[in-house]
């Protein structure tokens, strides 16, 4: 390549980086590396893509001969989709309907498919049990609380919670805030593009997510840049946080809370995450479902009604309706 271009070259390098997000290149990554390192250990080239070999790594991530355990069909079909991504990263093509691999996948997902596992909800009864286990004298303290009301009140993924700047000229953010007398409105970047989410005040500052987020700030001293950073000795950080804090500050507080205690803590710690917050808010909110919808940023009702871990879901009675 003419050295002219190169610049020209780099720039298309790191928009192709950016067509995916960090999670995504970290998983397609970890999952390329997987693959090759069973190939190696089976002694079979990793390219070019041989539909045959892709067919038995499924077999083999299935029945547990890739790895120390078995894998969930989800993981699997995440797989295939990180070996397509980088086979076409190199130049290769491969069809993903090949019979060898086709049929395998549809093996795999009628002998080991199984209800999604869903991650329990934080309910608004946990949320402030949970709050009330945060020293709220400290910086700390004021940054968890308000990234748990903030979480559960706009639906937000924890990618989304982490990605907040403040204002829109702070970078190639993931979203920024904009604060009104009646609430907050911010402009996310989600998995399904740009969309806006209203989280109105509450009835009490102590419970309120745009006093907690307002008072975080104001003590942080944060008027530009990351919304949610770091805070190492009492002191606050330039560095934006990463989504997986999201998911232990969320673990820890169920935890510290007794939420669920009728389980061993094991099993709390595994019912619980990041997007506990989300399900809190769609099984919480006793509004029309499409508003739901919208404020969790889904396509589809089917998709909220995934996150709705109670609703009266005899409401409409079909057998009734047809004179039984």
């Amino acid at each position: 390549m003419p050295a002219r271009l190169e610049p020209l070259a780099e720039a298309a390098r790191g928009y192709a980086r950016a067509a995916t997000s960090t999670n995504t290149n970290r998983a397609y990554g970890a999952d390329w590396r997987h693959y090759t390192a069973w190939c190696r250990r089976q002694n079979l080239p990793a390219l070019p893509p041989d539909p045959q070999a892709v067919g038995l790594y499924i077999a083999a991530c299935a029945s547990g001969a890739a790895g120390p355990q078995p894998c969930s069909v989800s993981t699997i079909e995440r797989r295939l989709s990180a070996l397509m991504w980088n086979f076409a990263q190199r130049g290769e093509t491969f069809d993903r309907k090949d019979r060898h691999v086709a049929i395998v996948l549809a093996g795999v997902r009628r002998t080991h498919g199984r209800p999604p596992a869903q991650k329990e909800a934080i309910l608004p009864e946990h949320l402030l049990a949970m709050i009330a286990t945060l020293a709220l004298e400290d910086l700390r303290g004021l940054r968890d609380r308000a990234i748990l009301l903030i979480g559960f009140a706009g639906g937000l993924r924890r990618s989304e919670i982490v990605g907040l700047d403040c204002r829109p000229q702070d970078g190639l953010s993931g979203g920024w805030l904009e604060f009104f007398d009646d609430g907050l409105l911010l402009t996310l970047r989600g998995k399904t593009g740009w969309r806006e989410v209203e989280i109105g005040r509450g009835s009490s500052d102590a419970t309120c997510p745009v006093v907690a987020l307002e008072t975080w700030l104001k003590f942080a001293r944060i008027s530009i840049g990351p919304v949610f950073r770091r805070v190492v000795g009492g002191k606050v950080g330039a560095e934006r946080m990463t989504d997986r804090h999201v998911a232990r500050l969320v673990k820890r507080a169920a935890l510290a809370a007794g939420v669920r205690g009728d389980l061993t803590e094991g099993e709390r710690e595994k019912k619980f995450s990041g997007h506990s917050l989300r399900a809190g808010l769609a099984s919480s909110a006793e509004v029309d479902e499409r508003y739901v919808q919208m404020q969790l940023g889904h396509a589809s009702a089917e998709m909220t009604r995934r996150y709705q871990r109670r609703r009266d879901r005899f409401r409409v009675n079909l057998t009734k309706a047809a004179g039984l």
